[in-house]
């Protein structure tokens, strides 16, 4: 066992880290009426009361910083058919919504994906320093079920399953 001395091994902390099962997401937001969108799967329930949720986009992520200018965002949780979108979204391909059709969420205008299982509607809360990630909080105002979707879009060590119900 490594001692506190030692150096952390990333590829290790990477493959343990793998070993937890997450669900996927893509936050959206929009900027001068473009949508803008990347996809996220540090991603968590964090209040009831108040209504809080926490995501966690990479330093690497260029939308996110567009989207915290508008102060608002939402975030569609993804179904086990939507591994191509979650792909599409988390590319650097410029437009990103050609293939996937949206609507403004009620509340903050924010594109909510027509396909996703569940939306969440946030406004920007607060932000942290997380490392190589931005800790971000969002204030949820409305959140939405689509009762025809199927079950979530899993990642699991670096790769996409399915949950079966």
């Amino acid at each position: 066992m490594a001692s506190s001395a030692d150096p952390l091994d990333v590829a290790r902390l990477k493959a343990v880290m793998g070993h937890f099962a997450t669900g996927v997401t893509i936050v959206a937001g929009m900027e001068a009426g473009e949508p803008l969108g990347f996809t996220a799967q540090s991603f968590h329930s964090l209040s009831m009361d108040p209504p809080l949720i926490l995501v966690c986009p990479s330093k690497t992520v260029s939308s996110w910083p567009r989207i915290r200018t508008a102060g608002k965002f939402c975030v569609s949780i993804l179904g086990r058919d939507q591994e191509a979108l979650c792909m599409t979204f988390a590319s650097k391909t410029l437009d990103k919504f050609a293939d996937a059709p949206w609507a403004p969420a009620p509340v903050t205008g924010s594109p909510m994906l027509d396909s996703a299982m569940a939306w969440i509607d946030c406004e920007l809360d607060a932000e942290h320093d997380g490392g190589d990630h931005t800790v971000v909080v969002g204030r949820v105002v409305d959140v939405e079920i689509n009762e025809d979707a199927p079950p979530p879009l899993l990642f699991y060590r670096a790769g996409f399953g399915r949950f079966e119900s």
